[in-house]
């Protein structure tokens, strides 16, 4: 195993463990490390695999935990703006966006640790907007789970429901955006084949490790890991993605 493919293990094994627990983390570490060597394209497309893979076993063993309500309210609107990323996602230059989205979640961040947002209960137009554009942003720039993850923190789940909801809505803007990265991206996929392989058994490896974690969690301390992952991706996006 070469020294990137086993930097590649680890951090699928961390982003899966991480996304078990909050409900988001899979695109957001892999995609970067990916982008470093084969580009942001490329890399969006690639990572989609294993975070199929990741999400839906995540949401089979939440399934009893799944919010229907939210999933129609927000589920629907994040699909379609998932496919709508993807059909533009080779067209639109993703660091501008990229950094919107990392101003976004740095708001939400502050919105979660002060408590804002437990008093803050999006209805009609407002839902609407938070799952059209949570799912664009991963379809056009792969990280779409932060900016989920502060918009369902508003519905008052529990961390089970909320990583459960947030996993089933993963799952549908995945199932509307796979197939477009795959048409696209196929000959630029074929070649790393071996290193989504790698990249899939880290993520479920990390997702049942991470599972045991998020239902010991309390719901308060639930929601500040939330707002401090949150935070640091936004950080992150803002000033540290190329």
């Amino acid at each position: 195993m070469t020294w990137f493919a086993f930097a590649l293990l680890l951090v699928a094994v961390f982003s899966g463990a991480t996304a078990a627990v909050v409900g988001f983390g899979i695109g957001s570490l892999l995609t970067p490390l990916l982008a470093v060597r084969y580009g942001a394209a490329t890399a969006v497309a690639a990572v989609t695999i294993p975070h199929v893979l990741a999400t839906a076993l995540r949401c089979w063993r939440l399934r009893a935990h799944i919010d229907r309500a939210v999933l129609l309210r927000f589920g629907v609107l994040s699909a379609a703006g998932g496919l709508a990323g993807a059909l533009l996602y080779t067209r639109l230059g993703s660091a501008a966006l990229t950094r919107i989205l990392g101003g976004l979640l740095l708001l939400t961040a502050t919105a979660q640790l002060t408590g804002w947002a437990s008093r803050w209960h999006p209805r009609g137009p407002i839902v609407a907007l938070l799952g059209l554009c949570s799912g664009f942003f991963g379809g056009v720039a792969g990280n779409q789970g932060g900016l989920r993850a502060a918009a369902l923190g508003a519905f008052g789940l529990s961390p089970a429901a909320f990583v459960a909801t947030a996993t089933a809505i993963g799952l549908a803007v995945d199932a509307a955006r796979t197939p477009v990265y795959l048409w696209n991206g196929a000959a630029q996929l074929i070649p790393l084949w071996p290193l989504i392989g790698v990249a899939a058994a880290g993520v479920l490896v990390g997702t049942l490790l991470g599972e045991r974690v998020l239902l010991g969690l309390p719901v308060r301390r639930f929601g500040r890991v939330v707002g401090v992952a949150v935070g640091v991706l936004g950080l992150w996006l803002l000033f540290g993605a190329s």
